[in-house]
């Protein structure tokens, strides 16, 4: 078993509902468990002119590969109603592999750890909230990352 970190991420049709929904289904996958979950919460789109995202960060422990994962997670989002039209542009629902395990992963499909994960504060204070003491796999700790990334534009929902 290793360790997966996946971001979760909705700006439409009952954004905190589409997270809820993603985190069943991520209970379902196969030789998986769905081991943490953060808070939900609010962040401005990177983009102008698009509605809020509600964010969460779950930690899985599974059997799967990466690509693997990455199938059943781009599966969940085809099945809510996930549409890929335009790049950074409004969804229903994206499930991102932010770390999977102490892996560097560099394919085509797939870039581990994500790619801007540390400049994105909506993916590391819910990450820190549920792996506080975690160690990228180029050995920074996350709260040199947080230190680097300001809590702004966040909103800490109410469990």
């Amino acid at each position: 078993m290793e360790r997966a970190y996946i971001g979760l991420g909705s700006n439409l049709a009952e954004p905190a509902e589409q997270l809820r929904q993603a985190l069943a289904r991520l209970q379902q996958l196969p030789r998986t468990c769905l081991a943490a979950v953060s808070s939900f919460y609010v962040s401005d789109s990177l983009l102008p002119g698009q509605p809020r995202y509600s964010n969460a960060v779950a930690a899985l422990d599974t059997e799967l590969q990466p690509l693997q994962l990455l199938d059943a997670l781009q599966a969940i989002e085809l099945d809510q109603g996930r549409e890929r039209v335009e790049r950074w542009g409004p969804r229903t629902l994206d499930l991102d592999i932010l770390l999977f395990g102490q892996r560097l992963i560099d394919e085509p499909r797939l870039h581990v750890p994500h790619y801007q994960m540390h400049l994105r504060a909506f993916v590391l204070y819910p990450l820190a909230e549920i792996a506080a003491d975690l160690e990228l796999p180029d050995g920074r700790p996350l709260g040199e990352l947080l230190a680097a990334c300001p809590f702004e534009g966040l909103e800490r929902l109410t469990p």
